[in-house]
């Protein structure tokens, strides 16, 4: 049976259903299409990207090789070929010590080096004498070449039979009491220790230039004798009324202490300002 012309024919067997097989095959096979496209598109993108990474790689490689100046990891220097991290050269000094300074006892035991003029002045210089809190005025000076005449006693042989080439002598005073520093003064260290230590007697008391005579006519007196260097320096003080010294008058013993001790001095810096000369002067 037909209903109206041209219409669809459903003849006996015939399901209204669709078939779902073939429509299960149909789209397993697109999938399928679609699957491949995607393989190999993603194959794609890897080829371009490792493309780009090894052209960067080969332009690193490049740079690395011009900064090297094109040789490689063998060809650039060793360690033992590089600077060392001090390139300034490391100061030299000399192996040869320097002189020792000169000794001042030098300049002052010996005629050959103790070249400075020897005078009264020149070891007793102004009108006073200060030591500490004390003042001396200074009163008559002598130097002459004969030796024994400066003494009294046994000194004078001494001071001839050693050799005593001059002496000097310089009186000073203070509150009554007076002292006479006598300096001997010999060609070397050997002979003044020597008369030092044969010292017998004692150097003559000088007076004049306000002292009176003072330690003479058997009035005791206080007597040293000490050398330095060439030189030997005898003292001797006492009142100058005449009266004789004992072990409580220390006054007499302050005057005859000050004087040895300025003499010492005296004879010391000599050394000193000959032997700084000596060390300033300009090597020939």
């Amino acid at each position: 049976m037909s209903f109206g012309q041209g219409g669809p024919s459903w003849g006996p067997g015939e399901s209204g259903t669709p078939d779902w097989s073939a429509l299960a095959d149909q789209s397993a096979a697109r999938n399928k299409r679609k699957r491949w496209l995607m393989i190999g598109g993603g194959a794609l993108a890897t080829a371009a990207v490792a493309a780009i990474v090894a052209t960067a790689v080969i332009k690193t490689n490049k740079d690395d090789t011009a900064a090297s100046g094109g040789k490689d990891a063998s060809q650039l220097p060793s360690a033992t070929d590089l600077p060392s991290q001090t390139a300034e050269p490391e100061p030299s000094f000399s192996a040869v010590q320097p002189p020792p300074p000169p000794d001042p006892k030098d300049y002052i035991s010996d005629v050959k080096k103790d070249r400075a003029p020897v005078s009264a002045d020149a070891f007793f210089p102004g009108k006073q004498l200060k030591m500490g809190d004390r003042v001396y005025a200074k009163g008559a000076t002598n130097r002459t070449t004969k030796c024994a005449a400066t003494t009294q006693g046994a000194l004078g042989s001494i001071l001839v039979g050693n050799g005593c080439d001059q002496v000097i002598r310089a009186t000073y005073s203070r509150s009554g009491v007076a002292v006479t520093i006598g300096l001997a003064v010999f060609e070397t260290e050997a002979q003044a220790k020597k008369t030092a230590q044969q010292a017998s007697g004692s150097i003559a008391s000088l007076s004049g230039s306000g002292v009176p005579t003072f330690c003479r006519g058997g009035a005791v007196c206080r007597r040293t004798t000490n050398y330095y260097g060439r030189y030997v320096y005898f003292a001797i003080s006492g009142f100058t009324n005449g009266k004789s010294v004992t072990k409580a008058d220390k006054n007499v013993f302050t005057v005859g202490n000050d004087l040895t001790d300025f003499t010492f001095r005296q004879i010391r810096h000599r050394g000193e300002v000959q032997a700084s000369e000596a060390a300033t002067a300009p090597t020939t």
